[in-house]
C-alpha cells in the first residue's frame, strides 16, 4: 500500500481510538505552554505536571523569570533533569520575549524558533495547543512509529516532520501527532511492542513485529 493510502487509513484508525486529543502539559496561557515544553525535553509530561504548578506560583509572566537569579528557577525545575540549561534557556528565553515581542509569545515558527531553547518541536507543540496554528510535533514516538509505518524513511526529526506534512492533510497535523504520541505510549513501545493486539496490524509493514 503507497504511503498515502495507508496514511489515511492510519488516521481514520487512531482517531477512532483517539477522538479527543490535546496536550497533557498542564498550562493556563502560551507562556506557561512554553516554559512547559521547554521543560519536557528528556522528562515524562507527567513529571513536569508535578513541577509547574510550584513554578508557576513563584513565577509566572516572562518578566519574573527574566528577572529571576538563576539559581532559583534551577532550584524549582531540579526534578525536570538537566536542569541547569532549561534554566539558562527559559530566562534567555523570557528575556528574548520581553525585549523583542512585548512580553507576547510570537505566534510564528519562525519567530519561535529564534528564542533560545526553542526549536521545531516546542514551536509547533505552542502554535498547535495555544494557538489553534497547525504543526507538526515530531518526537521521539512520532519518529519512531511514522518509521515503522512506513510513512517515513528518515530519522532526522526535520526531515520527518516534511514528510508527514505531505501525507497527512494540514488540519490534522497536531492531533495526528498527539494520536501517534498516546499510540506510542500505549501499544507500539520503543521496546516490546504490542503487535499482536495493534489496531494497526494489518497495515503496518514493520518487518519487526512482536509475536
Amino acid at each position: 500500500m503507497p504511503s498515502k493510502p495507508r496514511a489515511d487509513k492510519i488516521c481514520k484508525i487512531l482517531q477512532k481510538i483517539y477522538p479527543e486529543v490535546k496536550t497533557q502539559l498542564f498550562h493556563q496561557n502560551p507562556f506557561q505552554l512554553l516554559v512547559a515544553t521547554i521543560l519536557s525535553a528528556q522528562c515524562t509530561d507527567k513529571q513536569v505536571n508535578q513541577v509547574t504548578p510550584v513554578l508557576f506560583k513563584s513565577l509566572n509572566t516572562p518578566a519574573d523569570f527574566a528577572a529571576a537569579p538563576l539559581k532559583s528557577i534551577e532550584k524549582l525545575i531540579r526534578p525536570t533533569g538537566f536542569f541547569h540549561n532549561k534554566a539558562k534557556n527559559i530566562k534567555n528565553c523570557a528575556r528574548a520575549i520581553l525585549n523583542n515581542h512585548a512580553g507576547l509569545v510570537p505566534r510564528t515558527l519562525e519567530e519561535l524558533v529564534k528564542l533560545p531553547g526553542v526549536g521545531r518541536k516546542t514551536a509547533n507543540v505552542v502554535l498547535g495547543a495555544a494557538f489553534g496554528i497547525p504543526g507538526v510535533v515530531v518526537d521521539t514516538h512520532v519518529g519512531r512509529i511514522s518509521n515503522r509505518l512506513g510513512l517515513t524513511e528518515n530519522n532526522n526529526p526535520v526531515k520527518i516532520e516534511f514528510d508527514l506534512m505531505e501525507l497527512i492533510p494540514r488540519r490534522d497535523w497536531n492531533d495526528f501527532c498527539l494520536r501517534l504520541i498516546f499510540f506510542g505510549r500505549a501499544t507500539c513501545t520503543a521496546r516490546k511492542p504490542k503487535c499482536p493486539q495493534c489496531p494497526l496490524k494489518k497495515i503496518c509493514p514493520w518487518p519487526h513485529k512482536t509475536t
